[in-house]
This record gives C-alpha cells, structure tokens and sequence, in this order.
C-alpha cells in the first residue's frame, strides 16, 4: 500500500522492544534510511515512531525494517462508528477507502451494525479522515464499548426523526397525488381541477408542495448522494437523488418555460418526485425500526446485569453502584434477585437459574466453594460470595463481546455481495441513461416523455440497499439467537463453515464424559452389606492417591458413611492393595490379584462380561478372607451425550472419537453411542493428525473438546467447538464455545448455521434476483408486446418493500428452534424454519 494518498503524509506505528536512548537512535536511523522517508521521531515513552514521507512509501517496508533491528511491531485493532452508509456500495467503498491507508492490513465494515473494524497501524485521526474522503462520517468506539447499548438510542432517535419525516412527507405529497393522479384515475377529476384552481394552478402547488418535499424531509438524499456522484462514487442516495431530480427539473420546465420542449411533451412529474422520496423514506423508516430489532438478543444481555450492588464493608452493608465494586469484595444477594458480578459462595444455599447465559433451563444447585455468573437470578435461598470478576472480566461482558464480534464480522457469501454491488450502481446509472437514448431514438411519441419516465424508473427500481442488509442482518439474528441457547461464535464466519461441515470429531474425557471417575457399579456377595464394604473399601483406598482411590471415597462420603480406621496399608504392585481397616483385613485388586490370594471370582462372570462390554475394567475386594464384591471405577458418559450424537446423525453427519484411553474401553463406548469412527490411543500431539486423518477421509470437520491438550486440534479442524466449562486455553483457539457445556449445543450450532445460510441466501434471491429481474421491466421491455410500463412511484414502492422483506425475513432467525430427534429418531420441537441435512 503506498502513502501518496491526500490525506496522509504521515504514518505512526507502535514498537515494542525498546528499553534505552540507544534504541531509540537505532531505530530513528534505519527508518530515516528508508528510500521516501523525509524524517523519523522515535519517542521511548510512549513507544511509538512518527514517521514523515515526501514520497511513495510501503507501511511493510518501515514495519520490515524495526523488525530487522530486533523490535516488534505490533498491529492493533480500532473500531469505528460509521454514519451515513446506506447500502453495500457504501459499505465496499468506505472499506476500500480504509484499505488505502497506508499501515492497514485489514478493514471490515458492516451495515447492519454501522460499525468498521481495522487491523494495521495507522492511526484513528487518518481512518477517520479516509471515511470523510467517501462522504461519510466516523468517530472512534472502544473494544469494549456495547455497540448494541450505545446505539440503542441513536436508533431510537432515528427511528423518531425518520417517523416525523414521514408525516411531513406525506402531508406534503398527499395533496400533489390526488392533483395529479386523480386526474387520471378518477373520471372528471381532471375536469374539474381545470373548471376551478384551473391545470397551470394546480401545477404552481404540485412544485409548490413537491419542492417542500424534495429539500424538505427528502434533503438527505441531496447532501449524499449528489457529493458521491461527483466523486465518481455514486451510491443508493444518488440514484434517488438523480432520478427524482430528473422528474423535478423536467416537470419544472414544463410548469415555467414550457416552449423549450418539444410539442407533445408538456407534462409534469411532480407526484413521481414527491411519492417516491415519500415511499422511500418509508422503507428507510421501516428498516431503522426492523435494524433495532435485529440486536434485541444483545440488549437483552446488556441488561441482564444489576446497576447496584450490596457489598460488606467497614462491617455494614451497603448499596454502591457496580463499577465501584472491587475484586475480592463481599456481596449479599437476596432471593430473586440478579447477582450483580461474577464470584465464589462462600455462604448459603440456593437454587440460580442461568439459563440467559447457558441455555439450559434446569436451576443450578450453588452451595459454599460454587461460582456464580453475574446477571443470573438467585432463586430460593440467601447468598453471600467473594468477587471473582468484575467489568469487562465478567463472563456476562465477555458473552457480549464475543457476540458482538461475531455480528461485525464477515461470512465468505459476503464478498460476493460486496463485489456485485461495487460495480452495480454504476451499472444502473449506464443503464438508465442507455433506456432514455433507446426510448428517445425508437420509441413513439412523446419518446422524452417516455424516456425520463423509464430512465426514472430504472434508477429508482435498481437500488441495491437490500443487497446490503441482505447478510449483516441474518448474521446479527442469528448470532444473537445463537447466544440465547448458549452457543457463541467467536467468528462470524463459522456461521458459514459449520453448514459445510461432514464430520464432527469428539474428544473423550471431559467432552463426551464428565471427565472424572466416579463409582459406577457395587455388587456384593450373599452375606455382606454394601454399605459396610463400600467404608472400609473406601478407607483402605483413602490412603491412595489413584484416581480410582478418590473416586470410591468420594462415593462413600457421598452416601454420609462412616470410615474406620485403616492401617497395614500395602501396595501390591500389578495386583491391587491391602490394609487393616477397623479390625478386618481388606484385599482390593484385578481379578488375577484375588486368584491369587484363593478367591473365585467366577461368581461375578456375567456382571464382568457386562463391564467389559461397557468398556469398564472390574476391580474385586475381599474381606477377611472372603470375596465380598465387585467394584467399577470409569468416567461416566455425559446424559447429554447419546441425543446429541444422534441429533449429529438426524443432520447426515458422520460422529467421531479421538482418545487417548485405551483402544478397547474407547470402542465400548463408541457401540454405546453409535459413533461411527474411534481414534484411539493418541497422545496430545497426535490429535492435530488425526484430525488431518479425518478431514482426509470425510471433508470439512468440526473438532469438540475442552482442554489444554485440545486446543491444537482445535485450531487445525475446520471449525473447533470448545466446551465453555473447560479451560481458557481451548477456549481461546476455538471458533465456537458451548457456555453451558451441554453436547446439544454441537448440534444447534450446525443447525443454526444451516438455518442462518439459508436465511442469507434467500434474502440474497429476493434482493438481487427480485432487482434485477424488474430493471428490464422499469426499462419499458414488455412495453411493445403488452404496452405495460412500470411508473416510478410503483418503482419507489417496490424498492421500499424489497428492504422491508430482507429485514422482515432475517427477523424469523428470533425464533428458530432446532429439530431434536427422539427416542425413534422422528424430529421434534421443531422450529419456524426446517433444518435440512447436510448436503
């Protein structure tokens, strides 16, 4: 990108790296070195180089050159509020215009939530200066700002002011239709407008009135869309502004010096001027009110969190404002209250519903040592927790800027918009003047009268601002819905690789099982209680540190048992252990271990070929001398597992498992699941190739899994979906996070993604095909065979509502719902739109 741009002469980058005043000179002198560098000022306070050039100068050049020295050069992201965009011209030329910045790598502008996001080096007095260069105005938001908050009222007061421009507009253009199109409509309105006010009167009002509208509540289109022209960058403003202009000025001609048109000819337009500023202002009306709309799931989280707070101090309790609460303070929450930040229990017991997080309905049990969200509800009992999080730490605010990032972002469906509609406006100019020339040199007389019309009303027809809308909105939509069943998409653009996916690849522990063992299973011979084998069990395995160990002792703790004192205790290595515990003598082992002190273990065969079966390796305990029972230890298989693998299926997809636990216990629980591939046995490292191995043999994959060790695999499959319960670590190199961990979440995903592309592609047919199949029909082609011709105020109207419907559909994605199968594996609770299977 080179520098000779009007409106730079200067670039500022960040460096880090630098500690002395000798840095400082390395660096100012390698860049005043760099051919086209007029002077360089390195400042070691604030780290950051301003550099003069008097010629054309490559950003990566400078950038190669500090970096050459050692230094780093960090890009940053700014984000911009951007007024004044109206359509996906718009958006492609502010883009550009921010891509042309010397020092930017990346620019991403987004109608829908009028917000550009920009990657590189360049500083925000430069962007902003670019986005002034199109016409359109930008001023600078923080990251952490809540667009969906802080525009909330903005579009609320646009909402308003487009509302009070559509009263006036239509009181003005009312009277101008019923002059002017009553007289062709109603027999002898013509008639006896002329007997009364007289036809030059009532043309003095219709320019009267019409010139009240056009630079009156329709100026805007003017102040735009005349300026872009200019530049050669017309946009959905110009094509209003020059079509209704072109009516105008001919209907004014015709009203004041009507001898400068040809015989025939004399006639006025007014009403198609005013009516079609009217129509359109009434689409723009009804998108500013269906755009609030779109952002309703983010407005709701927004609010979710409480403005005031009660928190200990100085030995009382009192209610501050949140911002002023610190980390480590002390809350109370009463029931049925909002917990106001994120922390730990440390007194009470109640039931918090935290399904606007999560998804999930079932109240979740909070006792001392449980973490609570901020924003959830407290629902029976009396809370008391430390601060764990506040501000824009809290889960709450990182779940808002997740989605946020997600609605600004870009699906690949988009660039194809973008392309088209950078050239479309354009197109229809060259379009419109093409149908006047024809209808002047062929058509019948008055063929000026014609032509305008025609011209007019392929101007007006071909707008391009649902085009625009076409994709932003179905992504805000359905990201937002998407947030509400506790799915988050860290990238906008996994909304659109997720319908490709054919594979959805599981890690095992933690992701399809809760991730620690637990005791599934105690049968115990004739003659010995349960509950006395499972204390002493537990007793002797209290003095181990196995995982196995405490899994048996948390079960004994679970059941309130009483341990007795355990001594003796010795590990027999390969066979199990044995110790004294309250004055019997307990043995705990494999099956070869109890062989070998005597047992028959024969007793338990069929209960053993069952655990094996479940992939479940059988332990045996002794008491006294006597076999007592057999024991299984595993990691049990989460309950959302089984209908989430089968919802994989009711979508056509192929379900596999990567694992590190042993082959057998692996393919156990994949014939208990139905999962159609197993890779087992692999170490952390070999998880990134058996994802290659995998998307190899089925295509496009989706990896699940929640920890440290899954994160490479994460980032290599096409779309990685990370568990929200696991670590920040997974979390991070994962497209999407499931906050509620539910398995069903994998499924609403790629459900929703299908959902969500189809919404976008038919919003894309209605915008583009619907436009561009009626531009011939505003250019007059059914006019020879049927003498049908489309008038501009019908143009206007059809304009309008084209917006109105790509809005109105990106609305239905609110309330989708996903097809669930059940135990048959019919579908059921099936939403507003149908989830096909993969293709």
């Amino acid at each position: 990108m080179a520098a000779g741009s009007s409106f730079q002469k200067s670039i500022s980058l960040p460096i880090k790296g630098m500690h002395c005043a000798s840095c400082v000179g390395r660096v100012e002198q390698a860049l005043k070195g760099v051919p086209g560098v007029a002077d360089a000022n390195v400042n070691l306070a604030t780290e950051r180089a301003q550099v003069r050039f008097d010629g054309a100068v490559e950003t990566q050049s400078l950038i190669t050159t500090i970096e050459g020295l050692g230094y780093a050069v960090p890009k940053q992201t700014s984000h911009l509020a951007i007024d004044g965009m109206t359509c996906a011209g718009c958006v492609r030329r502010v883009e550009q215009a921010l891509l042309s910045v010397p020092g930017v790598s990346e620019a991403s502008v987004n109608l829908a939530t009028e917000r550009a996001a920009v990657t590189g080096n360049a500083d925000i007095p430069t962007l902003i200066a670019a986005v002034a260069e199109t016409g359109k105005s930008a001023h600078p938001i923080g990251q952490d700002d809540h667009p969906a908050q802080d525009t909330a009222s903005k579009r609320d007061d646009e909402t308003r002011h487009l509302k009070n421009r559509v009263i006036i507009a239509g009181l003005l253009t009312l009277p101008v239709f019923i002059l002017e199109m009553g007289s062709h409509l109603v027999p002898g309105m013509h008639h006896f407008i002329a007997q009364t006010i007289g036809i030059q009167a009532s043309w003095l009002l219709q320019f009267a009135l019409t010139s009240a509208v056009l630079f009156g509540p329709g100026r805007s289109f003017y102040r735009q869309g005349i300026p872009a022209l200019m530049k050669g960058a017309p946009d959905m403003n110009s094509l209003v502004a020059v079509g209704t202009m072109a009516a105008y000025l001919f209907s004014v001609v015709a009203t004041f010096v009507p001898a400068l048109l040809p015989d025939g000819t004399v006639n006025v337009y007014y009403e198609a001027a005013a009516v079609i500023v009217t129509l359109i202002l009434i689409g723009r009306w009804m998108e500013a009110r269906a755009k609030g709309r779109t952002s309703e799931a983010i407005q709701r989280l927004v609010k979710l969190a409480p403005k005031t707070a009660r928190v200990r101090r100085d030995g009382k309790t009192v209610e501050v404002e949140v911002s002023s609460v610190a980390a480590g303070e002390i809350i109370e929450v009463r029931p049925g209250e909002r917990l106001p930040v994120d922390g730990e229990v440390i007194e009470g017991a109640t039931f918090v519903d935290e399904s606007m997080i999560t998804g999930e309905p079932v109240p979740v049990s909070k006792e001392p040592g449980a973490t609570v969200i901020g924003g959830t509800v407290n629902q029976t009992g009396s809370l008391v927790f430390r601060v764990t999080a506040v501000g824009t730490d809290t889960m709450l605010a990182q779940i808002i800027r997740l989605v946020e990032e997600a609605q600004g972002g870009k699906l690949p469906i988009q660039a194809m918009v973008d392309k088209v509609t950078m050239y479309f406006v354009p197109a229809v100019i060259t379009l419109a003047l093409l149908t006047f020339g024809v209808w002047i040199v062929f058509g019948p007389d008055p063929a000026l009268t014609f032509g305008l019309v025609n011209a007019v009303a392929v101007l007006i027809i071909a707008c391009p601002c649902a085009m625009g809308l076409a994709t932003p909105t179905s992504i805000m939509v359905g990201t937002g819905r998407g947030a509400e069943m506790g799915v988050l998409l860290r990238r906008g653009e996994a909304l659109q690789v997720l319908k490709e996916v054919r594979v959805v690849a599981f890690d095992k522990t933690g992701t399809l099982t809760e991730g620690t063992p637990s005791l599934t299973d105690l049968e115990v011979t004739n003659g010995f209680d349960a509950q006395t084998v499972l204390s002493h069990i537990a007793a002797v395995e209290a003095k181990s540190e196995h995982p196995i160990a405490r899994a048996i002792v948390e079960a004994a703790g679970a059941q309130d048992l009483v341990l007795p004192a355990a001594s003796d205790f010795e590990s027999v290595t390969g066979m199990g252990v044995s110790a004294n515990a309250g004055g019997r003598t307990v043995q705990i082992g494999a099956d070869r271990y109890m062989t070998q002190l005597g047992q028959d273990v024969s007793v338990f065969g069929d209960i053993a070929e069952r655990l094996g079966r479940e992939g479940k390796s059988p332990l045996y305990a002794a008491l006294d001398g006597q076999l007592a029972a057999i024991i299984a230890v595993s990691d049990p298989i989460k309950p959302t597992t089984p209908a989430a693998i089968d919802a994989l299926h009711a979508l056509g997809l192929k379900v596999a498992m990567i694992t590190g636990d042993n082959s057998r216990t692996a393919h156990a629980i994949a014939n208990r699941l139905g999962i159609d591939d197993v890779i087992a046995e692999v170490l952390p490292e070999g998880k990134l190739e058996a994802v290659r191995t995998l998307k190899a043999a089925h295509g496009q994959l989706a990896f699940v899994g929640d920890g440290i060790n899954d994160a490479p695999a994460l980032a290599e499959a096409d779309v990685g979906l990370a568990i929200g319960t696991g670590t920040d670590v997974a979390i991070e190199a994962a497209d999407v996070i499931l906050v509620s961990g539910s398995l069903a979440g994998v499924s609403n995903a790629i459900a929703l993604s299908k959902a969500t592309i189809r919404n976008i592609k038919q919003n894309l047919f209605w915008a583009f095909a619907y436009n561009t199949a009626l531009v011939p029909v505003a250019a007059g082609i059914l006019y020879p065979a049927f003498g049908i011709l489309m008038s501009p105020v019908f143009a206007a109207g059809a304009m309008a509502l084209s917006s109105v419907f790509v809005l109105g559909n990106a609305l239905r994605l609110r309330t989708w719902t996903p097809k669930m199968p059940d135990a048959s594996g019919n579908s059921v609770n099936s939403g507003a739109l149908n989830v096909a299977p993969a293709e």
